[in-house]
């Protein structure tokens, strides 16, 4: 209770926010990849035993040990212990028949640091020493049903991102989401209209995809008779989300004579249709996205700064993949359910499986997505093995049968920054390496790049 005259203090709640401890993190089951991950913080705890199990369950066996079961048959019934000696945790391989593998190293006792990659049998465990204190102690995901979706997250930057998502999605306030191509902008958009609770649809535009000359008559509609070809009255994609929400997807594209047609929509909350008269006033919700740097283009003249402020009421920045290394696991479950539904026995050797856990994925969820979709058309419902990963994965690049050299790996990589850069837009990069398409192409199909990964 504060009495009058206390003075405020925010220090010990400050620390209490910032404290970070040890968990112990079930990564990937190889034979059973779409159960999903599982975490135990280990606070308090001396001693963690992981086992095999009839099913994944913990308990702690004493108050300071931890009982760890796994349903994986490769595990020894009675497997690892991780112990805490002078501060530091130690696995220690109990016999078992398979041993113990600690960040690729095959040994019977190991100093744990953080983000250590154990193998015990099939199962790839993780341990952290970073994760705030204030986080669930134990969470479990395994369901083949349910339990993950596609906001489903285990990092503290993406949670922050989705705590301002939720807070905004029942006001008017416009919303630009930033982020790289592939880091799911269309999804977070999706998830802010069906929260918001208005009585329309989302509409949803890909200003990079229409045609420079229609797109104000796809965006605002026409009368007919307005030009050639109008044959009859359209209301277009504006007026089509009336009481929902209006999505411009890749904003940064959007011709500079739409931007101001659209600012002019924005300000006024009406829309006049190519041809038309009068104006039909809207109840408008706006989101936008973009991959780009807008406040940059504003500066370059390329994009109007009034625009720009009647957009961006908040800004939600999309943090990449290779900086929520925590959801990885939780997308491979959700993205494996959704790619093969009837094929109840996937499964992955613990190579592949560590090959997707370590890869940085610079493309992101889509460049995830096209992996995984491959590399389960070619094992033909066998387990997924490193030769079925995207070379770009496994570390194993080939040209014409052969490992590409120092020289060639590097000219790939720039390839594949330039088409995250340019959002998989192969004009432009040929534009910013000063080449002819055909010859960027050909690049492409010699390095096995599709540039639809962006």
């Amino acid at each position: 209770m504060i009495r009058r005259g206390d003075t405020l203090s925010h220090v010990d709640s400050k620390r209490r926010r910032s404290r970070r401890g040890a968990f112990l993190c079930l990564e990937f089951e190889c034979e059973r990849p779409v159960a999903g991950p599982a975490r135990w913080r280990l606070d308090g705890f001396e001693q963690v035993r992981v086992n095999r199990g009839a099913g994944r369950a913990a308990h702690a066996s004493d108050p300071r040990a931890l009982s760890i079961e796994v349903p994986d048959a490769w595990m020894s019934s009675e497997h690892l212990e991780i112990r805490l000696e002078n501060e530091r945790w130690i696995a220690q391989d109990l016999g078992s028949k398979n041993g113990l593998v600690v960040d690729g190293q095959r040994t019977v006792q190991a100093p744990l640091d953080n983000g250590s990659l154990l193998l015990v049998g099939h199962t790839l465990f993780r341990f952290r020493s970073d994760v705030l204190l204030d986080s669930p102690g134990i969470q479990n995901f395994d369901s083949l049903a349910g339990g993950i979706d596609q906001l489903t997250t285990l990092s503290p930057a993406f949670e922050r991102v989705l705590d301002r998502a939720r807070a905004v999605a029942p006001t008017r306030v416009p919303v630009l989401i930033a982020g790289e191509s592939g880091t799911g902008k269309e999804v977070l958009a999706r998830a802010i209209h069906e929260m918001s609770g208005r009585r329309g649809p989302l509409v949803a535009v890909n200003c990079g995809a229409m045609p420079a000359n229609l797109i104000e008559a796809e965006l605002f509609g026409y009368k007919k008779g307005a030009f050639t070809g109008a044959e009859a009255d359209r209301p277009g994609l504006v007026k089509a989300s009336d009481g929902g929400t209006l999505f411009l997807d890749e904003i940064s594209d959007l011709p500079h004579p739409a931007q101001a047609a659209l600012l002019r929509v924005l300000q006024e909350a009406e829309v006049l249709p190519i041809g038309g008269l009068r104006p039909t006033p809207l109840d408008l919700r706006v989101l936008a996205a973009t991959h780009r740097d807008l406040g940059r283009l504003v500066k370059e003249e390329r994009f109007r700064h009034d625009l720009l402020a009647r957009l961006d009421g908040m800004t939600l920045r999309l943090p990449p993949l290779r900086e929520r290394p925590e959801d990885l696991p939780l997308l491979i479950a959700l993205l494996l359910r959704k790619l093969a539904p009837d094929q109840r026995e996937v499964s992955l050797t613990p190579e592949a499986a560590e090959a997707l856990l370590e890869h940085l994925w610079p493309l992101n969820v889509r460049e995830l997505e096209q992996a995984l979709a491959g590399a389960l058309a070619l094992s033909r419902k066998g387990p997924v093995d490193v030769p079925h990963l995207p070379p770009s994965v496994t570390g194993h690049s080939v040209v014409d049968g052969r490992e590409l050299t120092a020289e060639e790996t590097q000219h790939r990589d720039e390839l594949l920054e330039h088409l995250r850069q340019k959002g998989g837009n192969v004009s432009g990069v040929a534009r910013a390496l000063g080449k002819h398409r055909t010859q960027v192409m050909r690049w492409l199909v010699r390095y096995g790049i599709d540039p639809r990964l962006r």
